[in-house]
């Protein structure tokens, strides 16, 4: 415990995961999508990931549910945006859209988080982090387009796209909530609060697509797939990412997004036989080059 503990105080070390957890749940959601509703899948991930946090959290929760109620809005905005509306949104939108506008579109969250936090909490971005979010932006660009121009140019846009451009302001919007959390509140009591409201949000829709006659099957490929998306990419990722933004603040953890594409080429070239390109080594180049201007040379944020 006390390594984990330690682990908990590296934000840059931590919020290294979760695009990784997430590149993973892009390539799963789009695999599986006409086999698993994307409803269903939203559903069973925050239920089961609830489920393991509580077993180890169930005794803070409840010292803690003062605290809980006394700053319910905040749970609950950051339940209906984080839990309900993004990760519903991203899976509806993996139906209809490419791999290549998916991955874009996503990757306009850090973009979408400095303006928000100016908005909402006033954090006014420095000129390096301008700079930092646009060489992040580049890198992103050259590894969907494979440094192709033509490729970006002839992007269209159809219903999933809009889907997830909702999905990126939606968690957006999480993330710079995420700053105003109660400093007496435990990071990880938040969380599982967190999971278990927006799991409570989520099942009336959930109960929708059931009485329209779409069903998980029970296969060992969907076990396996709520394996993946609620313990890695929900409570392993939620985890990183909440204690990440809560150290150094949206605007620096943003950027960390940009590391999904690099992610995906990675994990495409090891499961799926794809190459490693000089496109992809110049999107890391980039990509990493705006996380250090952004997370070096941004503000200070103070912990909480």
């Amino acid at each position: 415990m006390k390594r984990f503990a330690r682990l908990l105080d590296l934000p840059y070390l931590l919020l290294a995961f979760p695009s990784l957890f997430w590149a993973g749940n892009v390539i799963v959601g789009r695999a599986v999508r006409g086999e698993i509703p994307p409803l269903s899948i939203n559903w069973w991930r925050w239920m089961v990931g609830a489920a393991i946090l509580l077993l180890f959290l169930h005794r803070p929760l409840w010292r803690q549910r003062a605290i809980l109620i006394r700053h319910w809005k905040l749970i609950l905005l950051l339940s209906a945006t984080g839990i309900l509306a993004f990760h519903s949104a991203v899976y509806v939108g993996l139906n209809d859209t490419t791999a290549m506008n998916a991955a874009l579109i996503i990757a306009l969250g850090p973009v979408l988080i400095v303006p928000l936090a100016w908005v909402l909490l006033g954090e006014r971005p420095t000129a390096l982090q301008g700079l930092g979010v646009l060489l992040s932006c580049l890198g992103v660009v050259a590894v969907i387009t494979r440094a192709d121009l033509a490729a970006l140019a002839a992007l269209t846009f159809n219903r999933g796209d809009l889907w997830l451009l909702f999905a990126s302001a939606c968690w957006g919007t999480y993330s710079v909530l995420l700053k105003l959390k109660p400093a007496e509140l435990d990071v990880l009591v938040m969380l599982v609060a967190i999971m278990l409201l927006g799991a409570l949000l989520t099942t009336p829709f959930y109960l929708w697509e059931i009485a329209s006659g779409l069903t998980v099957p029970l296969t060992a490929e969907s076990v396996a797939v709520v394996g993946y998306v609620s313990v890695f990419a929900a409570v392993f990722a939620y985890i990183a990412w909440n204690r990440g933004v809560n150290l150094v603040g949206p605007n620096k953890a943003g950027l960390y997004l940009h590391l999904i594409p690099v992610y995906a080429a990675v994990l495409a070239a090891l499961f799926l036989g794809e190459r490693v390109e000089v496109y992809h080594l110049a999107g890391v180049v980039f990509i990493l080059a705006g996380i250090v201007l952004t997370t070096r040379f941004g503000p200070k944020a103070a912990a909480r």
